[in-house]
Parts: C-alpha cells; sequence; structure tokens
C-alpha cells in the first residue's frame, strides 16, 4: 500500500472510528451502517502516489434492469450534486457511488459530508427502486438473513420441532 493510501486509510480510521456505526472489514476496507443503508468504503492505489477513497452504497439486489430503469437512473445522475448511480450485473444490484481523492487533502469534512449524502441518496431511492423494478433493499436482505439465522439456530437447539 503506498503512502497516500495509507495516509487515507489512517484517516478515515481516525475520523470514523468512534462511532459505533464504523466498523474495519480489512486493511483498506470498512463499513459505515447510516440509518437503513450500509455504506462500504474502500481505499485504492492510483499509481504510484495517489489514492482514491470510493464511497458506495448498494440499494437493492434482484432487480430487474429494464431499459425504462436505466434511463430513470441515468436522468437521476445528471441531477446529482456528486457520485452516480450504478448497476453490478453479479447480483442485479443498484448502487449509489462516489470517490474522493485520498491522501493528505482528504478532510474530515468531505469525509463526513460524503458518508452522509452516500446514505441519504441510498436510503431515499432504495424502496422506490424495488418497487419499480422487484428485488429487496439491503434492509429487507438483513432482516431476511438474521431471521434465517435466528430459525437455523433454534431447530439447532430443538426449539422449532413441532
Amino acid at each position: 500500500m503506498n503512502e497516500s493510501a495509507r495516509r487515507s486509510c489512517a484517516k478515515l480510521e481516525h475520523v470514523l472510528s468512534s462511532s459505533p456505526a464504523f466498523q474495519k472489514v480489512d486493511k483498506n476496507f470498512y463499513v459505515v451502517r447510516q440509518g437503513s443503508a450500509y455504506v462500504y468504503i474502500l481505499v485504492v492505489e492510483w499509481g504510484d502516489e495517489r489514492a482514491l477513497v470510493r464511497f458506495v452504497a448498494q440499494l437493492a439486489r434482484g432487480v430487474d434492469l429494464t431499459p425504462d430503469l436505466a434511463m430513470k437512473l441515468l436522468r437521476l445522475n445528471s441531477r446529482m450534486r456528486f457520485g452516480a448511480f450504478g448497476f453490478v450485473r453479479d447480483g442485479q444490484c443498484v448502487t449509489f457511488s462516489h470517490t474522493l481523492l485520498g491522501g493528505a487533502t482528504l478532510d474530515e469534512a468531505e469525509i463526513f459530508a460524503t458518508l452522509r449524502d452516500v446514505a441519504l441518496v441510498a436510503d431515499e431511492y432504495d424502496d422506490q427502486i424495488v418497487e419499480e423494478a422487484g428485488g429487496q433493499t439491503m434492509q429487507q436482505l438483513l432482516e431476511e438473513s438474521a431471521l434465517s439465522s435466528l430459525k437455523d439456530h433454534l431447530e439447532h437447539k430443538g426449539w422449532g420441532e413441532a
């Protein structure tokens, strides 16, 4: 990891580590829960001396990307202050992301502003996308996973038997 990426990681950890919603997943990968949104933060090297800090929120999975939805997302992109909607084929996932230049210029105010705005956009549009194109919001997926895990645990303990 170059010096700029190391500085970016150190800055993120310093700024966000006091929040109970912050979790370090790997040396350059973090997750922050904001409302019903989960914002993933990835620090990557850009050349030998620079780094990028990418903020990504998954809005919905299992989405049927129709031409109408694609056009709607492109129109929304043109109106966004910053950041952009995207689509990841693997998992049929609609995302919203924004990238900052890392290193010495990365500051606390822009980290908080980006985190807040990415989470707000995710919160605002996740239900609309699911209503229009199917799939599940990340909140729904997590709740479903938690219920399934609890059910499996109870059945393993013999509490789920009739």
